[in-house]
C-alpha cells in the first residue's frame, strides 16, 4: 500500500507545474501590453529591396526589441505613404526619396534608418519588344510599369526620360504592382518596358536570356553611372511629428532593423531564404536565390543615411520636378541618424 505522503507527490507536482504554467502566461501577457502596437506599410513585401522590414519580423527582432509590429503589404510606395498620412499606418517601409518630394509640399516626413543603400531599379524592355525598343529615347509614347503611379519606380522612370532628352511625361504610366504582377503584364505584352526590382528581373532573366535592360541600380557601379553618386533606397520613416513623439518605438523599430541587418551579412544566401515566408520565396527557389544573391550587397551594413546620397535624392528630383527644384528644400530635415547612433552605443548593431 503506497503511503498518504506518497501519494500527494503527484498532486503537488501537478499544481506545481500548473502555477508555473499559469506564470508563465502572465508573464508572457504583460509582456505583450507593455509593447507598443506599430503598423508598418510595406511598398511591396514581395521586393527583395524591402526584404530586411520582413526579415526582422521573422526572426522575431522587433518582439526582442520591444515592439508589437504588424506588417501592411500595399502595391506600391505611393500606397504605403498614404496609409501613413492618412492614419491608417505609423511607418512607411519605402523608398526615402518621397521624404524630399513631400518636403516640396511642406509635409515633413523623417527617415529614420536606411536599409538599402542602392536603389535596386531596374528598367527592362518587355520581351516581345526587345527589337523595337533599344534605347530609353524609344520609350516615348510607349506604355511604361512601375509599381504603382507615384511610387520611386514611377519617379525613376521620369528622372531617366529627362536625362535622355525626353519629357518625364512622355510615356504613358501603367500601375502594375510588383512581383508577379508586373511578371505577368510583361510577358502578357500588357505594356512595353517596366522599372523592376528583384526578384522579378531575375525571374524573367530566367525564362529570357536576351532580356533587354536600359537601366540598372543594383550595384555600386551601376548607381554611380545613373545617378552619379550615391542613392539610398528603402528606409523607415514616418512623419516628422509622429518620430519626435515615439521616441521608444523608433528607437526599438531601429534597433531590430540594424539587428537584422547584421545577421543578413553574417549568414548565407540560402540561410536567409530558409527564414523568408513561402509567399515571399515563391515556387521557383532556385531563382529566388540567385535574386537574393545579386540583392545582398545592396543591404546598408550600418544603416545610416550618407548626407550626400541625401543630396544626391534632391539633385535628381530637381531634374525632373520643377516644384521640387523651386522650393529650397532643407534636405537634412528629410533623415535623422540619431536613433542608428544611438543604437551603436546602446547594442553595438550599427558601424
Amino acid at each position: 500500500m503506497v503511503p498518504p505522503a506518497e501519494r500527494r507527490k503527484p498532486m503537488k507536482n501537478t499544481i506545481a507545474r500548473l502555477a508555473g504554467a499559469l506564470l508563465a502566461l502572465t508573464l508572457t501577457t504583460s509582456l505583450a501590453a507593455a509593447q507598443s502596437k506599430v503598423t508598418i506599410a510595406v511598398g511591396g513585401g514581395s521586393c527583395l529591396c524591402y526584404l530586411p522590414t520582413v526579415l526582422a519580423k521573422q526572426l522575431g527582432e522587433y518582439e526582442k526589441a520591444g515592439v508589437n509590429v504588424e506588417l501592411v503589404d500595399l502595391k506600391g510606395g505611393s500606397d504605403a505613404l498614404k496609409a501613413v498620412l492618412g492614419g491608417s499606418a505609423d511607418v512607411v517601409s519605402g523608398y526615402f526619396d518621397h521624404c524630399v518630394n513631400l518636403a516640396a509640399k511642406k509635409q515633413e516626413l523623417q527617415a529614420f534608418v536606411v536599409y538599402d543603400r542602392y536603389p535596386g531599379l531596374v528598367l527592362v524592355v518587355a520581351p516581345s519588344r526587345t527589337n523595337d525598343i533599344k534605347s530609353v529615347k524609344d520609350l516615348a509614347g510607349k506604355k511604361v510599369g512601375v509599381s504603382a503611379p507615384g511610387s520611386s519606380t514611377d519617379f525613376f522612370l521620369k528622372y531617366m526620360l529627362k536625362k535622355n532628352g525626353l519629357d518625364p511625361t512622355s510615356a504613358a504610366v501603367i500601375g502594375v504592382g510588383l512581383g508577379a504582377t508586373a511578371v505577368a503584364a510583361m510577358e502578357q505584352g500588357q505594356i512595353d518596358a517596366a522599372v523592376m526590382l528583384d526578384p522579378s528581373v531575375t525571374v524573367l532573366q530566367g525564362s529570357h536570356k536576351d532580356l533587354r535592360i536600359l537601366s540598372d541600380t543594383r550595384t555600386q557601379k551601376d548607381t554611380l553611372e545613373t545617378f552619379g553618386g550615391e542613392y539610398p533606397g528603402g528606409a523607415l520613416y514616418s512623419t516628422a511629428a509622429w518620430v519626435n513623439g515615439h521616441a521608444k518605438e523608433t528607437q526599438a523599430l531601429t534597433n531590430a532593423i540594424l539587428a537584422t541587418l547584421t545577421w543578413i551579412h553574417s549568414h548565407s544566401p540560402e540561410e536567409i531564404m530558409a527564414k523568408m515566408p513561402d509567399e515571399a520565396v515563391g515556387k521557383n527557389k532556385d531563382l529566388y536565390l540567385a535574386a537574393l544573391k545579386n540583392t545582398i550587397p545592396m543591404f546598408s551594413e550600418t544603416g545610416k543615411m550618407d548626407p550626400k546620397g541625401a543630396d544626391a535624392v534632391l539633385a535628381v528630383f530637381s531634374v525632373g520636378s520643377p516644384e521640387v527644384a523651386n522650393a529650397k528644400i532643407d534636405v537634412s530635415k528629410t533623415f535623422t541618424n540619431k536613433f542608428v547612433d544611438q543604437a551603436k552605443k546602446t547594442t553595438g548593431n550599427a558601424k
